[in-house]
């Protein structure tokens, strides 16, 4: 990532002493899928913005090949909400909650990793299959925690496709987003503005890689089921090789 992306606005000796930055992860999924997404579209030097959705979630945005900026940041817990996890939170809200309720820092962490997340919006669960089955039935603290979710995906597409300057393909991976028809298409909802447009018959796959943009859709919009195991496997080869 380019500085203007990993420095926070902090005073330097944070980032010069401490290596204070935005380090990101999930970086073997978002690495695997730029490859096998740049075999799939027949090139390399293009803009897209990868969504890793799962109990954990973090989306980066890539041009040719590179990663340019991601959701999280010195740990898993920046971003888009999770499972159990905030996402991106004023820290004054830890200030405030510890003052309020006697809580450690270290305390406040914890419910902020644990304990929040869709688990908290919903009141029911932080699988998301849980949550649907919920929203089927009309739970509507299921519904927000769903609601919740795709908001704060799409915002952070608009956000990366902004920082790329455009964008031309953009890929949903991981357990959510690999499975999740219903997910992939109300976040996508939110990016007509973009020239987004959904296939609805392509869209209904589960766990195979697939076009599920329409022909005219401004942008390419694939699902590329994640494969971190193999990308380790290679990643280790490569040491090995070069050792």
């Amino acid at each position: 990532m380019p500085a203007k992306a990993y420095r926070y606005a902090i005073p330097a000796a944070y980032f010069e002493n401490d290596d204070i930055r935005r380090y990101g992860f999930h970086g073997t999924s978002h690495k695997y899928v730029a490859r096998r997404t740049a075999e799939l579209v027949g090139k390399t030097e293009f803009k897209m913005i990868n969504c890793h959705l799962g109990n954990g979630s973090s989306l980066c945005a890539i041009k040719d090949g590179k990663c340019q900026d991601t959701t999280m940041g010195l740990s898993p817990l920046a971003g888009v909400p999770m499972g159990t996890r905030s996402g991106d939170i004023d820290a004054c809200v830890v200030q405030f909650i510890c003052n309020k309720y006697g809580m450690s820092v270290d305390d406040c962490l914890n419910m902020l990793n644990k304990k929040s997340g869709v688990l908290a919006i919903s009141e029911k669960s932080s699988d998301f299959r849980d949550l649907e089955a919920g929203r089927d039935e009309g739970d509507e603290k299921c519904i927000l925690a769903l609601e919740k979710f795709f908001y704060e995906v799409a915002k952070y597409i608009g956000a990366y496709a902004a920082a790329l300057n455009g964008i031309d393909v953009l890929t949903f991976t991981a357990g959510v987003g690999e499975n999740g028809p219903e997910t992939r298409q109300a976040i996508c909802d939110y990016l007509g503005f973009m020239g987004v447009k959904i296939d609805a018959e392509a869209n209904k796959v589960r766990g195979k890689e697939a076009l599920i943009s329409t022909p005219d859709s401004a942008v390419q919009v694939w699902v590329v089921p994640t494969n971190e195991e193999l990308m380790i496997a290679q990643d280790t080869a490569a040491l090995v090789k070069n050792a």
